[in-house]
């Protein structure tokens, strides 16, 4: 569903030029889940934006089922970290969510229903009527994802939308995504800063090294499908995923993509377990 190849992004200066991103390649099929983690200013939000169509790369490209994305295209819908610069002050809840099916044009009943499902699942139903400054920051980042829904779109992109919520809020919404990727069947990806987000949420969890980012490792995370909060981030194999994936970030910090060799798919081997004699 989503080919990111050979992408580099070069940001041009008076004084002097930084790559950001270098030769960056990865895939995501169609229906994954994919979480992408790395060090704090390793080009993560810049990733996003060329993916998204937002910002031309440099060199190389992004294909969305197959076809080059050279603007925003129409399958691809993406959620904000800022939630509150997102949404529009003097519009409610509602009207918030159907802004974007306006350019769809399909009709007030269709729209009507298209925006009704798509708050029932967020958990907005009675809230419609609200206005942004009313709800929570929580609330407020539902409202952005019912948008995202609403709009029916193939491919999600997520840019960290729960780095400025609450501990709890943010394992109520981390639930919330894996709901509505099970039920609506879309291709997500998750940008995260968070490694326990990182591994709790994705089938796959793409690690980046530090700027010039390359892909450092494509991790397959062999977590039960089903997943809650308790017993999944208590599990073992929850921790030794954590563990790996902290290792790598923690390498990428102290190398760049000068220097790092691209690890192919793979996932951990299990801590042997003691035995009793």
């Amino acid at each position: 569903m989503l080919d990111v190849r050979n992408l580099q992004k070069i940001y041009t200066g008076r004084n002097r030029n930084v790559e950001a991103l270098r030769n960056l390649t990865f895939h995501i099929g169609a229906g994954e889940l994919v979480c992408l983690v790395g060090p704090s200013g390793c080009g993560k939000t810049t990733l996003l934006k060329c993916m998204a169509g937002l910002l031309a790369p440099t060199d190389g490209e992004v294909l969305l089922d197959g076809s080059p994305v050279a603007g925003p295209p129409p399958g691809m819908a993406v959620v904000f970290q800022e939630y509150g610069r997102s949404l529009f002050a003097w519009m409610n809840v509602r009207d918030n969510v159907a802004l974007p099916l306006r350019r769809k044009k399909l009709g007030k009943a269709r729209t009507r229903e298209l925006v009704d499902h798509a708050l029932e699942v967020v958990g907005l139903a009675d809230a419609h009527q609200a206005y942004p400054w009313q709800l929570s920051g929580g609330m407020q980042q539902r409202v952005a994802i019912a948008r995202a829904v609403a709009f029916e779109p193939k491919v999600l992109l997520m840019d960290e939308p729960f780095a400025a919520v609450d501990a709890q809020t943010r394992a109520e919404l981390e639930d919330l995504i894996r709901h509505l990727w099970q039920e609506l069947g879309v291709t997500v990806l998750f940008v995260t800063h968070d490694i326990d987000e990182a591994v709790y949420l994705g089938q796959r969890t793409v690690i980046l090294s530090k700027s010039p980012t390359v892909v450092q490792e494509d991790l397959t995370i062999d977590l039960p499908d089903e997943r809650d909060q308790l017993h999944t981030r208590s599990s073992p194999r929850f921790a030794e995923l954590r563990a790996h994936v902290y290792e790598q970030i923690q390498r990428a910090k102290h190398q760049s993509g000068d220097t790092v060799t691209p690890v192919a798919d793979r996932t951990p081997e299990p801590a042997l377990q003691k035995t009793e004699r």
